[in-house]
């Protein structure tokens, strides 16, 4: 018994919010974890950047059960599995570049005023996208994720693209002693990266304003809401 394997098209969707004031040009890509569905992260990225960016957050593309057993099931989504991780790497590009060139047309997007951000699963994906297409984005926001194990060995090019990575003190997935490498090892293939290791578990932080405020205003010129870090 052989295995083989096709190449078929797949529909991509994605929510876009737009600015709820006079917008400034940012647009923000916001990837969701590991089965969640992308209206959270729209809600928590307009919380982040407040009521003037463009937002737009795709499904990833595997669709599953969170609740099996029951009659109606809660869908969560992922962008793949250890088994299939290569075809994943493929399919997680081939979907940015797409929402990329949708957005250029919808809202008029500029690669120097877009911000692709994710939350756990994605954050890798992201980081291997940011140097195989390095003038696609101007920054890359990686919260609670990790930095792809080949890293070292990738044939990546140079990334343009500012790397802001933030890491938790108690993850539940990264120890601290493997986050606290995470820096020195982004900057093998960046010159601008900065870090942050804040207080917390494998969550979305609830007030990630203050950590990444100063990083948004030397990026894009922008000031975003800032409360009490929590």
């Amino acid at each position: 018994m052989t295995t083989r394997t096709l190449s078929i098209r797949q529909t991509l969707r994605y929510r876009l919010s737009p600015p709820e004031s006079p917008g400034d040009g940012l647009v923000a890509v916001a990837l969701h974890g590991y089965g969640q569905a992308p209206d959270a992260m729209v809600d928590y990225t307009r919380k982040l950047l407040g009521p003037s960016a463009w937002i737009a957050a795709p499904y990833a593309p595997n669709e599953f059960s969170l609740t099996p057993f029951k009659a109606f099931s809660e869908i969560g989504y992922n962008w793949g599995t250890v088994e299939n991780w290569s075809a994943a790497i493929e399919r997680h590009h081939e979907i940015l570049l797409a929402l990329l060139d949708d957005l250029r047309v919808a809202v008029g997007t500029r690669p120097e005023r877009t911000l692709l951000m994710g939350f756990s699963q994605p954050v890798g994906l992201n980081y291997r996208f940011a140097g195989t297409h390095p003038s696609a984005v101007r920054a890359v926001l990686g919260i609670c994720g990790g930095v792809p194990k080949d890293w070292e060995t990738l044939p990546l090019q140079p990334i343009a693209a500012s790397l802001l990575h933030i890491a938790r003190e108690d993850d539940e997935f990264y120890s601290r002693d493997h986050v606290a490498k995470f820096e020195s090892r982004l900057r093998l293939h960046a010159s601008d990266v900065e870090y942050r290791l804040i207080p917390g578990k494998h969550r979305l932080p609830r007030n990630l304003g203050p950590s990444i405020a100063p990083w948004i205003a030397r990026i894009f010129g922008l000031s975003i809401p800032v409360g009490e870090p929590t």
